[in-house]
């Protein structure tokens, strides 16, 4: 097995697994900012709320153009939760047997 190759497969697993963090994370502040629980204003919450949505929204944007907003709801990061869940659970299993 080339190093570069099991480099790969060994860093792509937990930095998918912290974007799947970070996207939940979006979610549940999008939802306590909507709802009044937070203050965006706030400086912690505003530093984490820039941080998730620079990570996640260049992510999520593709998704959007392609699945708009069904009944005012933002489904973009389930279908984003999901496709990181598939490539964990089936596409690294199977690039590592193939390397391996």
């Amino acid at each position: 097995m080339n190093f570069f190759q099991a480099l790969i497969v060994y860093i792509l697993d937990p930095v998918l697994f912290l974007l799947f963090i970070l996207i939940i994370a979006g979610v549940i502040m999008s939802w306590l900012v909507s709802f009044n629980v937070v203050n965006p204003r706030n400086a912690l919450v505003g530093a984490i709320w820039r941080m998730t949505s620079a990570v996640t929204e260049p992510l999520l944007r593709p998704i959007r153009r392609i699945l708009p907003p069904l009944g005012g709801l933002d489904f973009s990061p389930v279908v984003l939760l999901l496709l990181i869940g598939f490539i964990r659970a089936w596409a690294i299993p199977q690039l590592y047997m193939a390397l391996g």
